[in-house]
């Protein structure tokens, strides 16, 4: 076998762009808001800054990671397209939802074992996020599928058992084919029941920025659980430490 990637060993980048200073008082951030700031920067110099690694584990505690796209986030965890605005319940602040099949792996995996893993990577920075993921409405699956593109809304009839075998690619295309058919003159191409969106808390995250020499600058967020008579109606409280690099 003839590989040409022979120089790994010697591929590096020095990291000097930006900093991630120390915190003075707790509560100084808001995590998301950081995120958001981070997420933002991203998007100039990213394709699709969006995109994340999503982490899961079987019932064997076998690990699986995939690409996905973030869809929405806020401190309430509904999508910030006003149309979408649909919970407003306290328990369900600061969550990340992605879209995908119900019957997926992936899915299949977070039905057995909710705990997640989210990972994005920007360049010199990279965010990490832990939590437990759980279906979305139906009501807000449905919203955010009629914001989809036609073949994209076809895609998913589609793929009805999303992970399974398919025997060609031209099996595939003659099943889009019938979909395509089918929704002839349709206009608003109904979601169906096995695709919607999973919400992952944010329970814990982390920011990266890398530094000079691989001194980098880590700094963690982990949610601190409403106790007693606590009001949550200020948003989370969060425990923040700098982490070594």
């Amino acid at each position: 076998m003839n590989l040409v990637n022979s120089d790994l060993a010697h591929m590096r980048l020095t990291y000097k762009s930006n900093t991630l200073d120390d915190f003075k008082e707790p509560g100084e951030v808001d995590p998301l808001q950081l995120f958001d700031v981070w997420l933002t920067d991203a998007k100039t110099v990213v394709d699709e800054a969006n995109a994340m690694c999503l982490s899961t584990v079987d019932e064997s505690l076998k690990p699986a990671s995939r690409i996905v796209l973030l869809k929405s986030f806020d401190d309430r965890g509904y999508c910030t397209t006003k149309s979408l605005d649909l919970l407003t319940d306290a328990s369900l602040k600061s969550r990340f939802v992605f879209y995908t099949n119900y019957t997926s792996r992936k899915s299949k995996h977070l039905t057995t074992n909710p705990h997640a893993s989210l990972s994005f990577f920007w360049k010199e920075r990279q965010v990490r996020i832990e939590g437990r993921a759980t279906r979305i409405s139906s009501a807000e699956s449905d919203s955010y599928f009629q914001t989809r593109p036609r073949e994209s809304k076809i895609g998913a009839w589609v793929s009805d058992s999303q992970s399974s075998p398919v025997v060609s690619r031209a099996e595939l295309e003659a099943r889009e084919r019938v979909f395509v058919e089918r929704f002839e003159g349709v206009e608003d191409i109904p979601r169906p029941d096995y695709w919607g969106g999973w919400r992952v808390s944010c329970d814990y995250i982390e920011f990266w920025q890398g530094r000079v020499g691989r001194l980098h600058d880590r700094i963690v967020f982990q949610k601190v659980e409403a106790s007693g008579g606590a009001d949550a109606s200020n948003g989370p409280k969060w425990n923040v430490t700098r982490l070594m690099p």
